[in-house]
């Protein structure tokens, strides 16, 4: 009888310190990510001075963001038959609701007609609707984005269809 009693309190007291021995606890939490529709811009209309006369005096024509254009001596644009006259046109998609920031190249860039004696006009300070440092908003999931920009003409400027189809880089990226 002795055995099975010792074998008991033995038993007892394994059984008791396992019970009081709680020495961590756990806890869950859930894990989740949300994958957005990437950001995305796509050219839709160039921009376009349209047509400029060769004066002896040379100028500025500026296209603004909502088309309109203006030059600084009024012998450089013909009003009658323009030709295109647009701003540049970009549409940026991504996750709806969602706000976005525009960059423009701040270096001016160069247009040339191709001609067998090639000629150049610069095109400098692009600015953008909305504009660069504010923020747009992907309202239903697309915005449409327009630049305007000035180009300078020299004097006497040889006559042509100017083009640069690259250096006109809009970059849009989320906030």
């Amino acid at each position: 009888m002795k055995k099975i009693t010792f074998f008991a309190a033995i038993a007892m007291i394994a059984f008791t310190t396992n019970s009081f021995a709680q020495d961590d606890a756990s806890a869950f939490v859930a894990t989740n990510a949300k994958v957005i529709t990437p950001i995305t811009i796509a050219g839709v209309n160039a921009l376009s001075f349209g047509d400029i006369v060769g004066t002896a005096g040379g100028g500025t024509v500026t296209i603004a963001t909502d088309g309109g254009r203006s030059s600084s001596s009024t012998d450089l644009l013909i009003t009658g038959t323009p030709g295109t006259v647009s701003a540049a046109s970009f549409t940026v998609t991504g996750e709806a609701d969602y706000t976005y920031e525009i960059t423009l190249p701040t270096a001016t860039f160069l247009v040339e007609n191709g001609d067998t004696e090639p000629a150049t006009m610069s095109v400098g300070t692009l600015t953008a609707s909305p504009g660069v440092g504010s923020t747009g908003v992907l309202t239903g999931g697309s915005e449409t984005v327009s630049v305007g920009a000035i180009l300078t003409v020299a004097a006497n400027q040889a006559t042509g269809v100017y083009t640069n189809a690259n250096e006109m880089i809009v970059t849009v990226y989320y906030n």
